[in-house]
């Protein structure tokens, strides 16, 4: 857990299909019910599926 975050995937941007490959994975656990949501890492350049803490503190 980081800031409050699990990373369940790690999927690079530079790939040829960009952000869909996070997308369709943070789709299908959104079907199995985690709150799973794709944001970028920056510093690194991927796309993260996360889902965020349920202690009340986000980074």
């Amino acid at each position: 857990m980081v800031n409050g975050r699990t990373v369940l995937e790690r999927f690079a941007a530079g790939g040829p299909r960009g952000s869909w490959p996070a997308e369709e994975f943070a789709q299908a656990r959104r079907l199995e019910g985690l709150p799973a949501e794709v944001v970028m890492d920056l510093a690194t350049d991927t796309f993260l599926v996360i889902v965020r803490g349920t202690g009340g503190v986000e980074g």
